[in-house]
């Protein structure tokens, strides 16, 4: 990066500080994990199973201490998409969207209108009063997409949402996530056992290493937004996605 470019010059929006994640039973999960997001960038996690990503969100969440190090977020601000989209069954998709206002205690005018931009953002328009048992796993996604939009979010945390998906409506979704990427302005930190799928949405790609957890390699993505597509079948996408590769298997003979 630059030393003009902007993004070098904003405050980080998560940072990771010297983070150690270390289990009762003596596991260590994590050792040593830092690094920052900061707005504008798109930053991805991958590493093999086991290896501490998905406890890395978990951290920045709040959701689990960590026991060593130390995290800043703004976790009002804070966007969380699961594995499972987590939807409420006997909610439609409308008041599912609005759980996160109604238990931060926003109005019910202005809780069901920010759900409606949301709804609208993520292209579910039309499905409001849908309940998730008539929805794709697709349109499940999204819907719990929008329910975290609804927050307005500075940073949004995603945890492998899209790996139980078949290979084409997951292609879909990655290029939803970029179109609000680029609409909405947060820093997105993202976890993924795609390496395809890492490099097409960051902006910077981050190697773990088997357990306890390490930052084994980093990689600057230089594509443009917005990706077409098509990027995912260029020589230029290929030859990143191999040095990825190569990283993660080296990671297994640190």
């Amino acid at each position: 990066m630059s030393a003009d470019d902007p993004k070098a010059e904003a405050s980080a929006s998560l940072s990771f500080s010297g983070v150690q994640m270390t289990y009762p039973d003596g596991t260590v999960a994590l050792e040593d994990i830092s690094f920052d997001v900061k707005p504008g960038e798109f930053v991805t996690v991958v590493g093999p199973s086991g290896c501490g990503k998905s406890t890395l969100l978990k951290i920045a969440s709040g959701l689990l201490p960590e026991t060593a190090g130390s995290v800043s977020v703004d976790r009002d601000r804070l966007g969380y998409v699961f594995q499972d989209a987590t939807l409420l069954p006997w909610r439609t998709v409308a008041r599912n969207v609005e759980l996160l206002c109604e238990l931060h205690g926003i109005d019910k005018e202005e809780r069901a209108r920010r759900a409606q931009a949301a709804i609208d953002l993520v292209g579910l328009t039309g499905f409001e009063k849908h309940h998730p048992r008539r929805l794709s796993g697709g349109m499940r996604m999204r819907t719990s997409v929008a329910r975290s939009l609804t927050l307005n979010p500075t940073v949004f945390l995603f945890d492998e949402p899209f790996g139980a998906l078949d290979e084409i409506s997951r292609e879909r979704l990655n290029d939803e996530v970029i179109r609000l990427f680029e609409s909405e302005g947060f820093a997105g930190l993202f976890i993924t056992h795609s390496l395809y799928e890492a490099v097409f949405l960051s902006t910077r790609v981050l190697v773990m290493s088997p357990r306890p957890g390490r930052i084994v390699a980093e990689f600057h993505v230089p594509f443009e937004y917005p990706r077409a597509p098509e990027l995912r079948f260029t020589p230029e996408f290929a030859k990143l996605s191999g040095e990825v590769s190569a990283a993660l298997r080296g990671g297994y003979e640190d």
